[in-house]
């Protein structure tokens, strides 16, 4: 499901509104394409930095992005690069723990990280005026980490805390941490980001500090800066500090290669739960090549067709029509450094079983399989769907944050206007094809949830939770 807010707003609206609001959102494709590009450049020791200038406001989004995530860790040491992520606030040679959040407070701005299994990134909204600031603020972290040893113990708890309360206390959470697990063997993604539970409680201060100096380095790192800027200023204090810091011999990891699967899956979760959830997952295509990777694109509309507005037909058709389940979605992330999955879920109505769910998501895929789309339904998808990549860029952060993913899945942020373009010219007949293509038993695991007598309320949050 894509940009759920977004659509909360929209459907508030009359219909005709709608209809002219997406008509102009897709005209703004063409005004996208045309507008001042973003300007990339690289400094002596090999940090890449973008810029990309937005006048609307005197604010900035200042992000650095660090090419290393959970899929780059090894058995015993899962979690590290999050736990990494919570240790880059507790102090520098020149700051004391948790001075970098009320420093950049003082400013006016707002700072956070999060870490995924591709890259952990690290960002500061602030006034414009205030960007050399936070800039000094970011390169002296990248530098001069320090490494309390009980500081680290400390904090090693906030992330054990945090991985109950996002998962081990959250039913859904547990179904995809247990389908990635079975649905990747050999790939790292099998491992969840935040760790497991075992790796976390034997984890050390060492293990943090190792990672930091193998992989926190300015030439495995993009800077992305966008708002009010100027490039000459940002090239100006991006050479003033961070340029000074020395470039890294950076480990190439091993390519993880997923073997081919060769039969259905199935993992069952047991959990405390209001309802039962199943989930269906296909191993498909990812994006790699904006120009050539046709198959991808494909998918990605179909999954707008399928779940990609409100009266898409997953949600017509199982929820509104048939109602054979309170909720049906359809997910599809092509962008990533690893393999990807295509995503049917749900939750079955009264009366319904998981196992008749199943069927019936299967079976929509199966119709457009042998059906088709027609042209309108494909124009008012890609509409959809060009809208919700146009959304991305309402603020400075959104841009950055495309930026940023785009770099470090390997595509390069200059092929993000192209990207729209491509997405515009699928057509029915390729969509057609990647339904009868990839959704076989060979490559599907499927996760169910059986619901268990709900206990009590989950926990609040731990304080300090990042991201």
């Amino acid at each position: 499901m894509r940009n759920p807010v977004a659509r909360f707003y929209l459907q508030l609206l009359p219909q005709s509104l709608r209809r002219l609001l997406f008509a102009l959102l897709a005209s703004c494709c063409a005004v996208a394409a045309s507008a001042a590009p973003a300007t990339e450049f690289m400094l002596k020791n090999g940090m890449k930095v973008i810029v990309k200038e937005d006048r609307r406001a005197p604010t900035v989004a200042h992000m650095v992005w660090y090419r290393i995530g959970a899929m780059d860790e090894v058995n015993g040491t899962t979690g590290v690069a999050h736990a990494l992520e919570h240790m880059m606030f507790k102090g520098t040679k020149k700051l004391k723990p948790g001075e970098f959040s009320a420093r950049v407070a003082e400013l006016g701005g707002r700072e956070n990280a999060f870490t995924s299994r591709d890259f952990t990134a690290y960002f500061q909204q602030i006034e414009k005026s205030r960007l050399a600031q936070v800039m000094a603020l970011e390169a002296d972290r990248m530098a001069n980490l320090q490494f309390d040893k009980s500081e680290f113990e400390r904090e090693i708890k906030v992330v054990m805390e945090e991985r109950r309360w996002r998962t081990e206390d959250q039913a859904i959470s547990k179904v995809h941490e247990a389908l990635n697990a079975a649905a990747w063997t050999a790939h790292p993604y099998h491992h969840p980001v935040v760790g497991w539970m075992n790796d976390l409680q034997s984890m050390t201060v060492e293990d943090a500090r190792a990672w930091h100096d193998r992989f926190y380095a300015p030439n495995n790192a993009v800077l992305v800066v966008t708002g009010d800027v100027s490039p000459a200023e940002v090239r100006r204090l991006a050479e003033k500090y961070f340029s000074r810091i020395k470039t890294k011999s950076v480990p190439v990891t091993k390519p993880q290669a997923e073997p081919a699967q060769a039969g259905l899956r199935r993992v069952i979760v047991k959990a405390p739960a209001e309802n039962p959830y199943v989930a269906l997952a296909f191993k498909v295509p990812q994006l790699k090549d904006v120009e050539k990777d046709d198959e991808a694109l494909a998918l990605d509309v179909l999954s707008t067709v399928l779940d990609g507005y409100d009266n898409a037909r997953l949600n017509a058709r199982l929820v509104r029509t048939e109602r054979v389940a309170n909720s049906a979605g359809s997910s599809y992330d092509a962008i990533a450094r690893g393999p990807v999955l295509f995503i049917l879920d749900g939750v079955p109505a009264k009366g319904t079983t998981t196992e008749q769910l199943e069927k019936h998501l299967r079976g929509e895929v199966e119709r457009i399989a042998r059906e088709g789309v027609s042209e309108s339904e494909l124009k008012r998808v890609k509409t959809q769907l060009i809208a919700s990549q146009i959304y991305k860029r309402d603020s400075i952060f959104g841009q950055a944050m495309e930026i940023g993913t785009m770099e470090m899945s390997g595509i390069p942020h200059r092929m993000i206007d192209r990207l729209i373009e491509r997405l515009g010219q699928v057509s029915a007949q390729q969509v057609q094809a990647v339904a009868q293509k990839y959704f076989g038993d060979d490559a599907l695991t499927i996760a169910t949830l059986v619901p268990l007598p709900l206990a009590q309320k989950p926990a609040a949050p731990p304080a300090g939770a990042r991201h």
